[in-house]
């Protein structure tokens, strides 16, 4: 019976044991469909080897945020790109980290501007946005919650 218990035990401490992928993204275009896909198939990975209920909300919300940061990144920043997708319990760290060391600012509401809505996107989806100095560059990171029982939206989105 004792090995029954264990065996719950280290179960247990797998769940709580993070979960991460980390991939440098290819210098052109075609690297944000490949990380949104790379998204994808990391939540379904987790799905599966974990038996999260991860909803195809979730796996949608979390490719919009990979999209969004990733071409920010490919935009403002020269060189190479990492992508870290994070599951940490119940949250998702999506992080981003390129060579440009200036830091991104969510402009203000304007519907009459085209374009430069990623970051006010990040921040109505995420619960939270960190922006990290690095050695060299910065790293932005967007926290999801794993709400995956949920198809509402998100606490901060306009939706």
């Amino acid at each position: 019976m004792g090995n029954a218990a264990q065996e719950g035990a280290e179960a247990q401490q797998d769940d709580l044991e993070p979960v991460e992928t980390t991939v440098a993204l290819p210098d052109e275009g075609q690297s944000i469909a490949d990380a949104r896909h790379l998204a994808a198939a990391f939540l379904d990975r987790v799905r599966a080897d974990r038996l999260l209920d991860i909803s195809q909300r979730t796996v949608e919300l979390t490719q919009l945020v990979v999209s969004e940061l990733v071409t920010n990144a490919r935009k403002y920043a020269p060189g190479p790109i990492l992508l870290r997708l994070r599951i940490l319990a119940a949250m998702l760290e999506i992080s981003v980290w390129d060579s440009a060391p200036d830091f991104p600012v969510a402009k203000t509401a304007d519907p009459g501007r085209m374009g430069q809505h990623g970051l006010e996107i990040v921040m109505a989806i995420a619960h939270k946005v960190d922006v990290q100095r690095e050695p060299v560059g910065k790293r932005v990171t967007a926290h999801l919650a794993l709400d995956s029982g949920s198809d509402s939206p998100p606490a901060g989105s306009a939706a």
